[in-house]
């Protein structure tokens, strides 16, 4: 026998955004059922959570969720830099811990959370639009009828390919990563490894999570790239390449295998009662491939429009619309500079890295956050320019307003 549950909202995707969503919609005092298929919220847990100390605050993350970087070493075939800073600017989530923290969040506000159901259909109205959503629960068939879905299902963008909105992401980044206990680390460094032997087609990373714990990682760019990242990863551990020879022994704890798009905002993200948020809605930094902060901010964005919208008793699409400018305002133009950086970054040679680090070596900390995490405001630009006028920040600029 099927059980029907009736909500304002139900959220699809127990993941960042999908609590996020969850926790500000039922704090504007709605009826909302957060959907998660794993049998717990970040049972799974894809791979790292690199963010950014500002945006910890700005969310309120506890302390014990992260681990603070100060330090940002890079190496490629023949080089090897460092840019260090006084104070912590990055951060490396204890991901799990997080996403729990985010829907324990979202419980205490009043949404329900259930576990292991897995959507597999929506449910239209005469006029085809999306009414709620069924699937497979702990006990058999399960409903759930709403006045509004957030597809916060992240990179298979169950919902939105359900109602035939999208098809699959054509270009995405494919990494796998080890948390590992090691014998030395520095828990206040990060590394970024780039080149041909490390990725044919992104990076490799050790990320500190603090306690003599890293993750080891690579990502790999599809379809520029056919290697398999979870086999490429095996070899850079096995032939201790670059950094990860100065870990000493590495005693893997846990495996890590996740997919992030990388096709640009490229996605409509409102119709009539629906929005897209997160991966599902292609929320991501290409420079690093990162998104929490994304799928954290407009997921609390979309939690907003949709609980009042529901309160109007308007949620077609035009009710909706202010998320989409919303997030669109926001990143739009900094994500479109970062695709052009990395567009050339795919296209550099083992030479040419180790020539790119030299200039990224030039930037401060500050400004080279604001450059990684795609921050790509005109007054960062110009206060670049000024502070490196012989620097080739002359290139970053041009290639920012679409030169070459």
């Amino acid at each position: 026998m099927s059980k029907e549950h009736h909500f304002d909202l139900v959220v699809v995707g127990g993941g960042p955004a999908g609590s996020s969503a969850a926790l500000i919609a039922a704090k504007n005092g709605i009826k909302v059922a957060l959907l998660e298929k794993e049998s717990s919220i970040a049972e799974t847990v894809r791979t790292s959570g690199v963010t950014w100390i500002q945006s910890i605050k700005e969310f309120g993350i506890p302390n014990d969720c992260f681990n603070p970087i100060r330090n940002f070493s890079f190496c490629s075939p023949n080089n090897e830099i460092t840019i260090s800073d006084s104070i912590p600017r990055a951060a490396v989530l204890d991901v799990r811990k997080t996403y729990r923290w985010l829907a324990h969040e979202a419980e205490k506000a009043g949404a329900d959370i259930f576990l292991k159901i897995n959507v597999n259909e929506v449910i239209k109205n005469n006029s085809g639009d999306i009414v709620g959503v069924s699937g497979v629960g702990p006990n058999g068939k399960i409903t759930f009828h709403s006045k509004v879905v957030i597809d916060a299902s992240g990179f298979p963008s169950t919902i939105c390919k359900a109602m035939g909105f999208v098809t699959q992401w054509k270009r995405f980044g494919a990494g796998a990563e080890y948390e590992a206990k090691v014998e030395n680390v520095d828990s206040e460094t990060w590394w970024l490894m780039v080149g041909k032997q490390y990725s044919p087609a992104g990076y490799a990373w050790i990320f500190p999570l603090g306690n003599n714990i890293v993750r080891i990682g690579v990502g790999i760019g599809k379809p520029e790239s056919n290697v398999d990242p979870t086999q490429r990863l095996e070899e850079l551990v096995k032939k201790k390449l670059g950094p990860i020879k100065k870990l000493g022994k590495i005693t893997p704890i846990e495996f890590h295998y996740g997919l992030i798009p990388n096709d640009g905002l490229s996605r409509k993200t409102v119709f009539n009662n629906l929005i897209l948020v997160g991966d599902s809605a292609g929320q991501a930094n290409p420079l690093v491939l990162e998104g929490i902060r994304y799928a954290i901010k407009f997921g609390r964005v979309a939690g907003k429009v949709s609980s009042d919208a529901i309160k109007s008793g308007k949620t077609d699409e035009s009710a909706l619309e202010p998320y989409e400018k919303n997030w669109r305002k926001e990143i739009e133009s900094k994500i479109k500079s970062a695709g052009k950086v990395q567009d050339r970054w795919i296209g550099l040679s083992d030479e040419e890295w180790d020539k790119e680090l030299d200039i990224i070596k030039e930037l401060e900390a500050e400004e080279f956050i604001d450059f990684i995490k795609a921050d790509f405001g005109l007054s960062n630009m110009v206060k670049l320019a000024t502070h490196h006028p012989k620097l080739a920040v002359r290139q970053l600029f041009n290639l920012v307003k679409g030169k070459n």
